[in-house]
């Protein structure tokens, strides 16, 4: 079996949610699997010296323009949030969570909460709502609600990100595929042209 794609994104980044909606068929579509890692964007921008795109002079307003082209392109749902970026930390550790024990609810969790955030606007940094989602999810949220408030998952997320940070990971959406790193939805084309030669 091919190795599987390694997949790095933060649930507040606009090009993470395009990725999170295109991945799995695209991995599918070369016999592998994904194994998805959210991670927590402020580290990384600190470590780079940059900082949300919206945030950037000149720069800000075109990524506007382009999360919205973007998403249209690729026929997925999106608006900008009005509170936008926003931490996301009790997402990403719900996500471990919950992966822990099942790896493909996870995943529809994660859909779940980027679907929730830039299709229908909703505030995922509020733990009412991650836990909400858990729930439509199918997840048993009595059992999740502890574990998330302690402090081993929260050592566990700071120890995903300073691990992706270590593999090379700087934004988001990111991808390893044998070795070879990808970053940002617009180079999933490449990427699969990649699977599908073996590179060049």
């Amino acid at each position: 079996m091919p190795s599987p794609i390694e997949f790095w994104f933060d649930f507040s980044s606009p090009y993470g949610y395009i990725a999170a909606e295109l991945i799995d068929a695209v991995a599918a579509r070369h016999g592998r699997s994904v194994n998805w890692h959210p991670i927590l964007l402020g580290p990384v921008f600190k470590a780079v010296g940059t900082a949300p795109l919206t945030t950037m002079p000149i720069k800000g307003e075109y990524s506007k323009l382009d999360f919205a082209r973007t998403a249209r392109w690729h026929k997925v749902p999106f608006r900008l949030p009005e509170k936008f970026p926003v931490g996301t930390q009790v997402a990403a550790r719900a996500f471990y969570l919950i992966a822990d024990a099942d790896p493909a609810l996870a995943r529809d969790f994660a859909r779940r909460v980027y679907r929730a955030y830039f299709a229908e606007g909703r505030d995922v940094a509020d733990p009412a709502v991650v836990m909400e989602l858990a729930a439509a999810a199918g997840v048993d949220v009595a059992a999740l609600a502890e574990p998330l408030k302690g402090e081993a998952i929260k050592d566990r997320v700071r120890a995903e990100v300073d691990g992706a940070m270590r593999a090379g990971v700087f934004g988001s959406p990111y991808f390893i595929v044998d070795g070879e790193p990808f970053w940002g939805v617009d180079r999933i084309p490449v990427m699969e042209e990649w699977m599908r030669t073996g590179g060049w």
